[in-house]
């Protein structure tokens, strides 16, 4: 048959062991605190963006896993850039 995705997002690129290690940040995240909580941190945009670096500079000083959730400091970075990515956007629709 035919299908006509030529152009579509092709969201198989996704590792899926990175779309996993984000799952499990978000989800200790809203064991943690609460689903979506994320969205209503007070200042969140500059404490994202602190927490971003504080995980990519304890990953490059040679921890590779966070000591609080067990999980690897590049996924909590990864969540946290994705939680920037969701504010930017929000900005933009703003405007």
């Amino acid at each position: 048959g035919i299908k006509f995705d030529t152009g579509k997002l092709q969201y198989s690129l996704i590792p899926p062991e990175t779309l996993s290690a984000l799952a499990e940040v978000l989800t200790f995240g809203a064991r943690k605190y609460a689903i979506d909580g994320w969205k209503s941190v007070p200042d969140a945009e500059r404490r994202y963006m602190d927490a971003l670096f504080r995980h990519i500079e304890s990953y490059r000083m040679g921890e590779a896993i966070d000591s609080e959730s067990g999980l690897p400091h590049l996924a909590h970075a990864l969540a946290n850039l994705s939680f920037l990515h969701y504010f930017y956007l929000k900005s933009l629709s703003k405007d």
